[in-house]
This record gives structure tokens, sequence and C-alpha cells, in this order.
């Protein structure tokens, strides 16, 4: 095998991602792609920060705002947004970020706990912090956005297992 082919890093293990000026990042074992923004469906009382569904490859996914998520307005500069597809249980659903920026790991080191913030702390569904690149990186639970998404499998706007 060619050097530098193959497997990946076992060693790189996190997706980061910025949100504002806050760096995060998710498993990558939960990602199952990057891709640009498509268009979106707005979906009547869904959750307010499910910024609605899209068509991708022929399954019904919902996309969600990290921003709306994280009360912030909505990003003025479009150019470098993504959208990170991540597997929630059986469902396959979007994370709206401002950008990405790469796939690294934490060196060996244990992720250290997030701070208790009070009030809204199982709302961030932050499990945990990595430094990187001189940078906090807040490591997001992607099966905290399993809350967002079942309203929308039991009103059947999306299929139990869409996009898997």
């Amino acid at each position: 095998m060619v050097a530098g082919k193959g497997r990946p890093d076992p060693q790189k293990s996190l997706v980061g991602f910025t949100v504002g000026d806050v760096h995060y990042a998710v498993p990558i074992a939960a990602v199952r792609e990057i891709v640009n923004p498509l268009p979106l469906t707005v979906l009547p009382h869904s959750p307010p920060a499910v910024a609605g569904v899209t068509n991708h490859r022929g399954s019904v996914i919902p996309v969600i705002d990290l921003r709306g998520r994280f009360g912030l307005p909505r990003g003025e500069d479009q150019r470098r947004a993504k959208w990170i597809l991540v597997e929630v249980e059986r469902h396959l659903v979007g994370l709206m970020v401002d950008g990405v920026t790469e796939v690294f790991g934490t060196g060996g080191a244990e992720l250290k706990p997030a701070p208790s913030l009070g009030g809204g702390d199982d709302v961030r569904g932050i499990i945990g912090v990595a430094s990187h690149a001189e940078n906090m990186v807040f490591v997001l639970d992607v099966a905290r956005f399993d809350a967002l998404v079942s309203p929308l499998v039991a009103q059947g706007l999306i299929g139990p297992g869409d996009g898997l």
C-alpha cells in the first residue's frame, strides 16, 4: 500500500468546525460526509433549531442550524458554510456550520470535562473539551440531536431510517 493512502489515521478522531468564533468538533465515526449547502424546505411545527429538510441523494434529511441552536444570529458570510452529515441513532442529520476546519485528534489526551454553566447544559450537548492548534474545541455529543429529529419522525415528516 502506498504511504499516505489507505486507512485513515486512528489518531485523527474528530472533525473540527466553527460556529461563530467558537471551535467545535464531532467524532469522525459519526460523520458520513461533508457537503455544500443544498436547497431547504422549511417544515411547519418543527423545533426552532431545525432549519428544514433537504433531499440528499433521494433521502429526506433534517438539517439543524447550529447558530440557532446556540442562540447566535444567522451568519452573514455563507461562502465557507458547510453541512456535516452525521449519523444520529438511525437517521442522517445535517449540521449547518460556518466552516469546517480539519480532521484532528487529541494526541492521546482524554477530553476535559465541559464546564458546568447551569441552565441549558443539557441543550448544549458538549461531551468534553479538547485543545487543538492553540484553540479550545468543544466536542459535541451527536446523540443529543436525536431529540430534535424524533418529533419529525413522529409527525411522519421523515422516515424512521431516512438517509441510512
